[in-house]
């Protein structure tokens, strides 16, 4: 059974919202893909999850993105125009607010030495594409988110 928002009428009597789900909120959570539909996939993934989520579709908006706002999770595309995910993550490492947050990459990079060059970038964890929402769920829970 799913769990229903219940809201005072200006009566006070109970109005129940049958199509809102409640869940436990995880946190805040970016996606960063210049793919958008990818991007917007990854966060409803991710908000289904329980996440906040916000979608970036290049890193500079990333980066600018995680400056007004403070993430709790970061799931990001490597190979993206001009600045990489690899450059990103390390952006965003050598920030004091982000050297700890779980950062997962998500690529289509998928050689021998990939996942190696994202664990050393900063990232936490590699998943190649396409990616299956239970796999990302799984790896959040894994890294500790």
């Amino acid at each position: 059974m799913s769990a229903q928002a219940v809201a005072l009428a200006p009566d006070n009597t109970p109005q129940v919202e049958p199509a809102v789900m409640l869940h436990e909120c995880r946190g805040l959570a970016l996606v960063v893909d210049d793919n958008p539909d990818i991007a917007n996939m990854l966060a409803a993934v991710l908000r289904h999850s329980g996440y906040v989520a916000t979608a970036a579709y290049s890193s500079s908006d990333a980066l600018a993105t995680a400056l007004a706002r403070h993430f709790d999770v970061i799931v990001s595309d490597i190979g993206m125009p001009g600045m990489d995910g690899y450059e990103l993550a390390r952006v965003l490492r050598a920030m004091p607010e982000y050297r700890a947050i779980p950062m997962v990459a998500v690529t289509g990079f998928a050689m021998y030495d990939d996942r190696e060059r994202a664990l050393a970038a900063g990232f936490n964890t590699h998943l190649s594409k396409p990616i299956e929402p239970l796999a990302l769920k799984q790896a959040l829970l894994g890294i500790g988110h």
